[in-house]
């Protein structure tokens, strides 16, 4: 999960890149959060996607998560 701190400090050492340079520290750690951050997005969008379900014109319903985002039935 980000969180607004992580988010602060990606943002803090992309305008610290552009101004001065980061140390080989900060670029780990930039790379880094940037990984966590592409994650959770990566995350979050696979979640609302197997949550969608089309309804058909002969009034069935496709669970696009069972169908194709390997989601059991429960």
């Amino acid at each position: 999960m980000i969180t607004q701190e992580m988010l602060d400090r990606i943002n803090t050492l992309y305008h610290k890149s552009q101004a001065v340079g980061l140390t080989e520290e900060e670029k780990a750690e930039q790379t880094r959060l940037r990984r966590e951050y592409i994650q959770a997005i990566r995350t979050n969008m696979r979640a609302n996607l197997n949550n969608i379900s089309i309804v058909e014109k002969d009034g069935s319903i496709t669970d696009l998560g069972k169908k194709y985002g390997n989601i059991k039935e429960v």
